[in-house]
């Protein structure tokens, strides 16, 4: 993301030796773009979120490999009210 304005750019990689180094990283770690290639080498990456197999969003804070169930009320993130 551009600090100054706010903007965010999505890159698809289909290398899995670049893809390497951001294994096992959490989010908001950063990873050196030098790991990318040469085009990136002056760039620094922060992992702001992500999405598993099946599709269901990264949240900050739970510590843990697998799905969890959490308790969530009105108002906190990637909460869906149900009838």
């Amino acid at each position: 993301a551009n600090p100054a304005t706010g903007t965010m750019k999505c890159i698809e990689i289909d290398d899995e030796k670049k893809l390497a180094a951001f294994y096992d990283k959490r989010i908001s770690q950063e990873v050196d773009g030098k790991a990318l290639g040469d085009e990136f080498e002056d760039f620094i990456f922060r992992i702001a979120g992500g999405n598993d197999k099946q599709g269901f969003p990264m949240m900050q804070g739970v510590l843990r490999g697998d799905r969890v169930r959490l308790l969530m009320s009105k108002g906190m993130t990637y909460y869906r009210p149900r009838r």
